[in-house]
């Protein structure tokens, strides 16, 4: 299904729009498109940097919106997830619209002192913004143990799918 998503934005997406193929980021409720945009001048001083990255993101984003919103609901329908925007220039990551889903988690009492502590100490507006932080912290320094988690997911989806089908007997 990856491989399908992947190949039907790939030509879905107008040509010239990112400096190369989109990365394609799934999981059970969402389909991320995040293109690249081309890297600001690299003479660029460090104190504008980061403002024309901004602008460079806004613009896109506005300037693509009703397209993108088009492609958005052709692809909703026929893959039944929603899809949300983003560019990445000059390293940075601007996401334009993304799902917020709750989740359920239960937690010990010395775990939710922990939320409650990141709410006492204005870190956290409350115990579910705490809990997202805490879970951005985490994705932030293990970056790399698990991209190669989600690999091995993925050659372990590939060995089954190349299995015999369980459901033909």
């Amino acid at each position: 299904m990856e491989s399908e998503i992947r190949g039907w934005f790939t030509g879905r997406l107008p040509e010239g729009w990112f400096s190369g193929p989109p990365e394609i980021v799934l999981d059970r409720e969402e389909i991320a498109v995040v293109g690249t945009l081309p890297d600001p001048p690299a003479e660029t001083p460090e104190s504008e940097r980061a403002a024309l990255i901004d602008g460079l993101a806004r613009r896109f984003r506005e300037e693509t919106r009703e397209r993108r919103i088009e492609i958005a609901r052709e692809a909703e329908r026929k893959f039944r997830q929603k899809v949300s925007w983003g560019v990445t220039c000059g390293g940075e990551t601007v996401m334009f619209t993304t799902l917020s889903v709750p989740v359920m988690t239960r937690l010990r009492q010395s775990e939710r002192q922990v939320l409650d502590t990141l709410v006492a100490a204005g870190v956290a507006r409350s115990r579910s913004d705490a809990l997202a932080w805490c879970v951005r912290l985490v994705g932030k320094h293990t970056d790399t143990w698990l991209a190669d988690l989600r690999d091995a997911l993925q050659h372990v989806d590939r060995v089954r799918s190349e299995g015999p089908d369980l459901n033909s007997q």
